[in-house]
């Protein structure tokens, strides 16, 4: 069914999806207080559970179902979906003994989840229903039930799942919330299942993983004449010279900036020897600190490079601004 421009009316568009918004969140605020001892069990049931969580749904209930199951998975707990339909043409063994079902169904009268309930139920597998059906057909299979009931859909027909997968859904976050901090998921453990991911960069990448070393050094002595430094620093491309003692401790740092300040003062340079023009005590790092932290550093001297160093302050390496972007870390 089409509708000419002429024909669409703004105002009662932006009147509905306002509508739909309130009728939503009222939905929401309406599950807190009914949230009590059967959520509790629940999240119960799935820390003792030594598998996963096998989360089943049919239509709408399965595609909030599936970003459950992801949302599980992300935060320490092991979980995948099963479609109830391909369950029963042997898709259920993936489910085991040592698993727990999560079953959506708004109605708890989908004859697809229906038909495999009794087949876990022999399998001793514990079943947590998801349903606004308090007394429908899964709400009577289950262990335990979450009302997950809406007064309305936001539909104005009543008829499209609206409210009530969004219902679901929070409802699916309460539990990974509940579940997330029972076991003391931290931001690494995030971090781990996300690799890929801006937090997973900053919270698995560490220094040595970027810090240049070895020859891309710019290493000098103190009593190097300063016109042998310039061509180190210039050959090394790191806007720096790194002054370092028989040993291979840090004694200070030369940058560009310092070059800048001496021109303008003005005098010989060609007299003068690295030490004397070298800053002392330089911005460290460790390499087995994360790169975010070095970031941090970074920001708060503002500078745009710093030495990794050793407990004995050896000189291991350095990681400039420009390293930590290339890497996405910032």
């Amino acid at each position: 069914m089409s509708i000419s421009p002429q024909q669409f009316d703004a105002a009662r568009a932006v009147d509905l999806g306002r509508e739909t918004l309130q009728i939503e969140a009222a939905a929401l605020t309406a599950m807190g207080p009914r949230l009590g001892d059967a959520f509790a069990h629940a999240v119960q049931l799935v820390l003792a559970c030594s598998g996963r969580v096998a989360v089943m749904g049919m239509g709408k209930s399965g595609h909030v179902g599936r970003k459950i199951a992801a949302t599980l998975a992300s935060t320490g707990t092991p979980a995948l979906f099963v479609h109830p339909a391909e369950a029963s043409h042997g898709d259920l063994g993936m489910v085991t003994p040592k698993d727990v079902v999560l079953a959506l169904s708004n109605s708890g009268e989908s004859d697809e989840l229906n038909a495999i309930l009794p087949v876990l139920k022999r399998l001793g597998v514990h079943i947590i229903a998801m349903t606004g059906g308090a007394a429908s057909s899964l709400a009577r299979h289950a262990h335990v039930v979450l009302d997950s009931r809406v007064d309305q859909e936001a539909c104005p027909l009543n008829l499209a799942p609206t409210a009530s997968t969004t219902a679901q859904m929070a409802l699916g976050d309460a539990l990974a919330v509940a579940l997330l901090d029972a076991r003391g998921f931290k931001p690494e453990d995030f971090a781990r299942s996300h690799p890929g991911g801006a937090l997973g960069r900053k919270l698995l990448t560490h220094v040595r993983d970027l810090m240049r070393s070895g020859a891309a050094l710019p290493r000098v002595r103190a009593e190097l004449p300063f016109t042998e430094m310039m061509r180190e620093m210039s050959g090394k491309s790191l806007g720096v010279a790194i002054l370092v003692d028989e040993e291979d401790r840090v004694q200070g740092i030369f940058t560009d900036g310092d070059l800048r300040r001496l021109i303008e003062r003005g005098g010989d340079l060609r007299t003068l020897k690295a030490g004397d023009v070298m800053s002392k005590n330089p911005r460290t790092v460790r390499a087995d600190a994360l790169a975010v932290d070095a970031a941090d550093l970074m920001e708060a001297a503002r500078i745009t490079l710093v030495l990794v160093v050793d407990e004995a302050h050896h000189l291991l390496g350095a990681i400039s601004i420009n390293d930590l972007m290339s890497a996405k870390v910032i």
